[in-house]
């Protein structure tokens, strides 16, 4: 028998061993822990480019909320889901929903987004990720392209990651259909 067969047996074993014991793991996704659905969502406070300066998500209590992170704005796929969501944003609004984009820009930058992409609901400066990491949803110095609902008291209902940015808020729409 050779070495590297042995090697091979032992870790064989042990993962097996592993296995049965029946472990429930984390969800994991490229950015870290995901939050677990049917438990409450983590809080948050982030400044807005809106209004209202500083946005909370127990601002929205009454209302379901999408939460989608992205990597930047003014990059092509970014910017092709910002103006997806905000094509559909009548029909959101018409489900009880408000739609927040949660990235690692700064409100300035949030800003200057908005007026050039025409969008009419918040974008959220998480410029230390901290949020972001939360969601399980940071990369390295920027957001992972991801969607949360939170439902009315504020409980996690779905989670999207492999976002295409093509259909996602079609996507999102369906499943919210589903839940309410």
């Amino acid at each position: 028998m050779t070495r590297r067969t042995l090697i091979l047996g032992f870790f064989s074993s042990v993962l097996a061993i592993v296995a049965s014991l029946s472990f429930t793991f984390p969800a994991f996704a490229m950015g870290g822990v995901l939050p677990e659905i049917n438990k409450p969502a983590p809080e948050f406070t982030l400044p807005s480019n809106s209004d209202a300066g500083m946005v909370s998500l127990s601002d929205y209590r009454g209302q379901w909320v999408v939460a989608y992170f992205y990597p930047a704005d003014f990059t092509p796929g970014c910017t092709l889901e910002a103006r997806k969501f905000q094509e559909d944003l009548p029909k959101y609004r018409d489900r009880n929903t408000q739609v927040l984009g949660i990235s690692a820009d700064d409100v300035n930058s949030h800003s200057d987004f908005c007026d050039s992409e025409g969008l009419k609901f918040p974008l959220l400066a998480d410029e230390k990720g901290t949020i972001s990491k939360a969601y399980g949803s940071w990369i390295g110095v920027r957001s992972a392209r991801h969607t949360f609902i939170i439902d009315p008291e504020g409980i996690l209902r779905a989670t999207f990651t492999g976002v295409n940015p093509i259909v996602h808020s079609r996507e999102v729409l369906a499943t919210l259909a589903e839940l309410q």
